[in-house]
């Protein structure tokens, strides 16, 4: 697809299915992150589709997305380094999918929302999300 082309196609629910079925199959083959994400994700085409809920509710405001993400990353070997690598990968990956527009405004939610979870998960030398007024995700608050 050219740049030209996602200059012209409307941002909608299916151009976010796209997004990340082209992203999560980055992620499942990459050296670093397809471990942690392979053993945790049972059944990748419901949990594709959960994402695409979550990224939708996020962006278009569908508001259809009801799980709690903060919860759903502890437990896992996930490192600080695993942040950078996802977001590399994701800009990627938007780059590819999106207009430049949209693009630029998903990494901006994504980098919110990595921030959010690495405090959360206390890969941020222990310091919560709530004491930096930064916003958690998944917490209803």
């Amino acid at each position: 697809m050219t740049s030209d082309t996602q200059d012209t196609v409307a941002l909608d629910e299916a151009r976010i299915a796209q997004l990340v079925d082209r992203f999560y199959a980055k992620v499942r083959a990459h050296p670093e992150l397809g471990p942690v994400f392979n053993a945790a994700v049972h059944d990748w085409d419901d949990h594709q589709r959960t994402l695409t809920s979550f990224w939708a509710s996020v962006a278009l405001k569908h508001g259809t997305y009801r799980g709690n993400p903060m919860a759903k990353h502890h437990g896992h070997p996930i490192r600080h380094e695993h942040f950078d690598q996802w977001l590399a990968l994701w800009r990627e990956t938007t780059a590819e999918v999106l207009s430049p527009e949209d693009a630029t405004q998903f990494n901006h939610y994504a980098e919110r929302i990595g921030q959010s979870l690495r405090y959360g998960l206390g890969l941020n030398g222990g310091v919560g999300a709530r004491s930096l007024g930064l916003p958690v995700v998944g917490s209803g608050r």
